[in-house]
């Protein structure tokens, strides 16, 4: 066995989830159908590596173009049997979708969902390749301060996570 550290590729501020799953055909679309359904006019796209015994494809579903080459080479980089990978365009959060997503029966394990620089955590034997989990953000460094909550606070109304 081989452990492997890829790293998402990705614009700095573009928020994305990444999640291992149990695939088939019909998740495809019933995840797609989970975010339109949460959040109409939502952009995004997803990138998703099957590998039955007939073929290893990576299956993809979206409504943002611009994404669509990004994120096919972010989930051909993984190559991990079962997993997934959404990319959500501009203005969309990952709590706009999160519910609804883990709503899908065959969502088993959410790694992230996030904005910051993400590695993938990659175990490749002889058979295939499989995540054990990610590095999602930095270390820290320090302990917030009474500005660092007033600003976390503001943050959060301002973009509607609170009221």
């Amino acid at each position: 066995m081989q452990l492997i550290t890829l790293k998402i590729d990705k614009p700095e501020a573009t928020n994305f989830h990444f999640w291992a799953r149990r695939t088939s055909s019909k998740s495809v679309e019933d995840i797609h159908e989970a975010l339109v359904n949460a959040v109409p006019g939502i952009q995004f796209w997803r990138g998703l590596f099957v590998k039955p015994p007939a073929n290893a494809w990576c299956r993809w579903s979206g409504t943002d173009t611009a994404m669509i080459e990004l994120a096919q080479k972010n989930a051909q980089t993984i190559a991990a049997g079962h997993s997934f990978i959404i990319f959500l365009g501009d203005g969309f959060y990952p709590l706009n979708v999160l519910n609804a997503v883990k709503t899908v029966p065959e969502v088993c394990r959410i790694f992230c969902a996030t904005a910051n620089p993400t590695e993938v955590i990659v175990a490749e034997t002889e058979q295939g390749r499989g995540i054990l989990g990610v590095v999602d953000g930095f270390c820290a460094k320090d302990i917030e301060g009474d500005e660092d909550i007033l600003w976390r606070k503001n943050l959060l109304r301002q973009i509607g996570y609170k009221l």
